[in-house]
């Protein structure tokens, strides 16, 4: 091939090349100082959440009287104690209190508390400083449920460890509430 065509060739690749270059690129400024990225688009503030998980669980919109009693105080925590039943007393491990939608089947909790090597009984304070996901809220009726794990890792589960029987209806703002392990 003549050099005078290989020239042609190579310039015409190399605009061909930048002209399909897409990334934008801003020039270097001295002394700028990096920024967080903003997640808004991946992650939605809560209020900018979907309906559909914010009424996980209900079975269309509820009422406007319904919701109020549901809701509890949004933005509030749940406080109670969790003691250890007579059958389970000296035993040991890491404590998970659970919060999920009342009637959920599945998925990731609302929220977690974990306390390793707790003492009984404990005090507990569980709200949206734990919620799993943030786009979620803690808010409307709460399935509480309360586990002592023998190895600390909440991916496992063994039918010795002391657990809640029932889960424990509650709403934001729930004070006194009692999770008994068994």
């Amino acid at each position: 091939m003549p050099s005078g065509l290989k020239w042609i060739v190579v310039a015409g690749a190399l605009a061909w090349a930048s002209a399909g270059c897409d990334r934008n690129i801003a020039p270097f400024v001295p002394g700028e100082e990096p920024r967080r990225p903003d997640l808004s688009r991946i992650y939605p503030a809560p209020e900018q959440a979907p309906a559909m998980a914010r009424n996980a669980g209900a079975a269309g919109p509820p009422s406007p009287a319904a919701a109020d009693a549901s809701v509890g105080r949004p933005g509030a925590s749940v406080r109670g104690n969790v003691n250890l039943a007579e059958a389970a007393n000296g035993r040991t491990g890491t404590l998970f209190i659970i919060a999920r939608r009342q009637g959920a089947v599945g998925g990731p909790p609302l929220a977690v508390l974990r306390v390793p090597d707790p003492r009984f009984p404990l005090a507990f304070e569980i709200g949206p400083d734990q919620v799993m996901i943030p786009s979620m809220r803690f808010e409307g009726a709460i399935a509480l449920t309360a586990r002592l794990d023998a190895d600390g890792d909440a991916m496992t589960r063994d039918d010795g460890d002391p657990q809640t029987e029932t889960p424990q209806a509650v709403v934001p703002g729930s004070v006194g509430v009692e999770l008994v392990l068994r």
